[in-house]
C-alpha cells in the first residue's frame, strides 16, 4: 500500500491558516512563514505560499479538481448560484417565531424578510431534485450533477435537493476571511477548496451544461456576468443561462437600457431565460439538449 502520511519536516496547515498566512505574507514578505531550506520544494508549504510561486499554486488549483473529477467520471454539471444568506423555510419560521416574542421592530422585519426569501431556498431544492431525478438510473456519462459554491443558502438548498435523492453533489468552495464552511449536503469526495476565484470560476464552467442564477448579491452577480460574457464572446460553448425569479432580476437589472444605449444588441438577450418555477427551469434545459424524461424506478 502507498504511504499517504505527511513527509518529514512538513507541517499541516488548515485552509484558514493558509489564507491567514498568505495575507500576512503579502504585507511583510520577509520570512514571515519561517521557510525551511532543507525541505523538498514540493513538500514545503511556506515556499509554495511565496508570491513568486503564485503560478504554481494556480495550476495546482486547476489540476486537483480536474484529475479527481475525471477519475470519478463526472463530465456534466448543472451549476446553481444564489445568495448564501437565504435560509430554509424551517429556519425562517423559527426566526419569525422568536422575533414575534420580542419588541425589536428591526428584528421582526428581518425575520419577515427571511420568511419571504426562504421561498428561493425551497425552490432551489426542488429544482435540484428534478435534475437528480432525471439522472437516477442513467449511464454515468449521461448523468447531470448539481454543482454549487458549496456554501449555505441557495447553494445548500441545491446540494440538499440532490442529496435527498441519493445523488452525488459537488461543492466548489472558496477560502474567505470570514471562513465560509461547506454545507453538509456536498459529497465529501466532491468538495474542493479554492483560494483563487478565477480557478474556481473556470471549474464552474468547464463541465457546466446549464447555469441557474437564483436571487443573490455581489458574488452571484460576479459569477453571472462572467458567464454571460464568456458565452457572448464565444469563449465558452452556448449553455442555458437561467435567471430564476423574474421579479427579482427584472427589478435589479434593466437590460433594455444597455440596448437603448448600444452597449449590447437585442439578440444578446437571447442568451438569458427567465423562469419562475423549478419545472420551468428544468424544461429550458431539457428543451436545449432534447433530453428525455426521468428513467422510471425499478420496482
Amino acid at each position: 500500500m502507498f504511504d499517504n502520511s505527511p513527509m518529514e519536516n512538513t507541517k499541516a496547515l488548515t485552509a484558514s491558516q493558509v489564507a491567514s498566512e498568505w495575507r500576512e505574507f503579502k504585507h511583510d514578505p520577509q520570512d514571515v512563514l519561517g521557510a525551511d531550506s532543507t525541505r523538498l520544494a514540493f513538500a514545503d508549504p511556506e515556499f509554495l505560499l511565496r508570491r513568486e510561486t503564485r503560478g504554481i499554486r494556480f495550476e495546482l488549483e486547476m489540476l486537483k479538481p480536474e484529475l479527481e473529477l475525471a477519475r470519478q467520471g463526472i463530465e456534466h454539471t448543472v451549476v446553481v448560484f444564489g445568495s448564501a444568506r437565504f435560509v430554509s423555510p424551517e429556519s425562517a419560521a423559527e426566526r419569525l417565531a422568536l422575533a414575534q416574542k420580542r419588541t425589536d421592530a428591526q428584528e421582526l422585519e428581518r425575520a419577515q424578510r427571511d420568511v419571504r426569501n426562504s421561498t428561493w431556498y425551497d425552490q432551489s431544492r426542488q429544482f435540484a431534485r428534478l435534475v437528480a431525478s432525471y439522472s437516477t438510473g442513467r449511464a454515468q456519462a449521461d448523468q447531470l450533477y448539481i454543482c454549487t459554491g458549496g456554501g449555505p443558502g441557495v447553494m445548500e438548498a441545491a446540494n440538499r435537493g440532490a442529496f435527498e435523492l441519493g445523488a452525488p453533489t459537488l461543492g466548489l468552495n472558496i477560502t474567505l476571511p470570514h471562513e465560509q464552511k461547506v454545507n453538509p449536503y456536498v459529497t465529501p469526495a466532491l468538495h474542493f477548496q479554492f483560494h483563487y476565484f478565477a480557478a474556481r470560476k473556470m471549474h464552474f464552467m468547464m463541465r457546466a451544461k446549464a447555469l441557474v442564477a437564483f436571487p443573490g448579491g455581489y458574488g452571484t452577480m460576479d459569477e453571472l456576468f462572467e458567464i454571460i460574457t464568456l458565452v457572448q464572446t464565444k469563449k465558452e460553448k452556448p449553455v442555458p443561462i437561467i435567471l430564476y425569479g423574474s421579479s427579482y432580476w427584472k427589478r435589479l437589472i434593466n437590460f433594455e437600457v444597455m440596448i437603448e444605449e448600444g452597449a449590447i444588441e437585442r439578440k444578446d438577450l437571447g442568451l438569458l431565460h427567465y423562469c419562475d418555477t423549478p419545472q420551468d427551469a428544468w424544461n429550458v434545459i431539457k428543451a436545449f439538449y432534447e433530453l428525455g424524461d426521468a428513467v422510471p424506478a425499478v420496482s
